[in-house]
């Protein structure tokens, strides 16, 4: 069914061994840190490509941040996606959820009405989980957050997700088009495809989009759509771990392990 459409919302992250935080600006430092897709959107992109190959489905990834995105979402055109979008402005920077996710809204509005929009549960950076429903109050559609699994019934066009409980799991129901946000680890990605990993890195385009192109107002965007102020964060410190290797006969090293954890017992 070549009319349905999948949007995956994806987002470049530091890794999070090298994640750092500006002092005076309060945001992430994000020069000379690698890094990486968020894991959480790489499990939301194997979920689409999945849904691509049973109905033939349209994927498409949509992002927001700087230029430097750009190689990262060959990567996702290159295990399997149709088209990929950045969207990059100056004026974009600084957005709290609530403008990231109105900024992501507009540019899922310029893309056409998708059946299914698909997103990580969370960011590793961030860890809010307020980006899917963000996105589907903006959009003012139906959601179905934290599922391992969906499946589509595309006569009816309702959309089933599986979401896990406590002592089994919950199938829940609702109408396309809707927002799906994907429980991490809930499936293992695919690699590249090495037939078509050149035309993704050498030959297709990535469309970038600026704040005109998608028609967004700027009172919506960047740091004066961003009511959320951070006052004050922590740099955890890193701590050497002590440790003792306790050679001898099983007997002779639970005694000793036994006497060294005493004070703590």
């Amino acid at each position: 069914m070549t009319d349905f459409k999948i949007v995956v919302c994806m987002k470049v992250v530091p890794k999070p061994e090298e994640i750092r935080v500006d002092p005076e600006t309060r945001r992430l430092e994000r020069s000379q840190v690698r890094s990486e897709f968020n894991p959480p959107d790489m499990n939301a992109l194997e979920m689409a490509l999945r849904l691509k190959d049973l109905y033939n489905a349209r994927v498409i990834i949509l992002s927001m941040g700087p230029a430097f995105f750009e190689p990262y979402l060959r990567i996702g055109l290159a295990m399997g996606a149709d088209e990929a979008f950045l969207l990059s402005d100056r004026r974009f920077a600084g957005a709290d959820t609530l403008a990231t996710t109105y900024t992501l809204a507009k540019g899922i509005e310029k893309l056409g009405h998708p059946d299914l929009i698909i997103c990580g549960e969370e960011s590793s950076d961030g860890a809010t989980g307020q980006v899917p429903p963000g996105l589907a109050e903006w959009l003012g559609i139906p959601q179905i957050t934290l599922v391992t699994d969906i499946e589509m019934d595309l006569e009816q066009r309702v959309v089933r997700g599986r979401r896990e409980v406590r002592g089994g799991h919950e199938m829940l129901e609702v109408p396309t088009p809707a927002v799906i946000s994907v429980k991490t680890a809930s499936n293992e990605p695919r690699f590249m495809d090495y037939e078509i990993k050149d035309k993704a890195f050498k030959q297709t385009k990535i469309g970038v989009w600026s704040c005109e192109d998608i028609e967004a107002d700027e009172g919506y965007i960047g740091v004066p759509g961003s009511p959320t102020i951070v006052t004050g964060f922590e740099q955890a410190t890193i701590r050497e771990r002590k440790r003792e290797f306790l050679p001898g006969a099983r007997d002779e090293v639970v005694r000793r392990l036994l006497e060294s954890i005493q004070d703590y017992l």
